[in-house]
Parts: structure tokens; C-alpha cells; sequence
């Protein structure tokens, strides 16, 4: 999985929806609905995507389906935007222990 994919399933906010409801531990989809103001079909939708990302994983539970988070879905994500957060580390890093800049004797008014 790359991380566009991951960006592009969580762009849509009914999809963040479903994904924040499934933190809360696994859930069927008749439970996800319930929770929404969307249709079943319309959340099965959405939990094909986020599975397509990596994000969602479900199991058989007898005559349904449960569905919760994959932990390792936002790896990718989280490594693309490390590197922003490194970049941004580093340059923090070097402001602060950079030289001192002497304070100039004028004064604002």
C-alpha cells in the first residue's frame, strides 16, 4: 500500500467516520450504521475502501462480519509524514543551536 492510497480513503469523511467508530474496538456493520447517519449498504461501501487501504480487516462471526482497525494500516502514511517531521525537527535544531544572534541597541516605537 502506498500512502496515497491511505490518504485518498481517509479523505472522505464519512470514511473517517466509520474509521474513528472502529478505535472504539470491532464492530459489525449494522452496529457502524447505527452509529451514522448513513445506510448499511453505504457503510459496506466505505469498509470496502478502508479495507482496500490496509486500514480495516474483518472476520467471520458466525453470520456476520466484524470489522476493526489494522494497526499496520497508517504505516506507510506515518513514514511519509516522518519525513516532514524530521525535516521540521532539524531545522527546529538548528535555529536553536545555531549562533546567537547579537539583539541590535535600537528600539522600536
Amino acid at each position: 500500500m502506498t500512502y496515497e492510497i491511505t490518504l485518498t480513503a481517509l479523505a472522505d469523511p464519512t470514511r473517517r467516520a466509520v474509521f474513528e467508530r472502529l478505535r472504539g474496538g470491532p464492530a459489525s456493520v449494522g452496529e457502524i450504521a447505527a452509529d451514522l447517519p448513513v445506510s448499511r449498504p453505504a457503510v459496506s461501501q466505505h469498509l470496502k475502501v478502508l479495507k482496500d487501504a490496509g486500514l480495516v480487516r474483518d472476520e467471520a462471526d458466525g453470520a456476520r462480519r466484524l470489522y476493526e482497525l489494522d494497526p499496520s494500516g497508517l504505516a506507510e502514511l506515518r513514514a511519509w509524514l516522518d519525513r516532514f517531521w524530521d525535516e521540521a525537527l532539524n531545522a527546529f535544531k538548528a535555529e536553536v543551536e545555531g549562533p546567537v544572534q547579537p539583539k541590535s541597541g535600537k528600539r522600536r516605537r
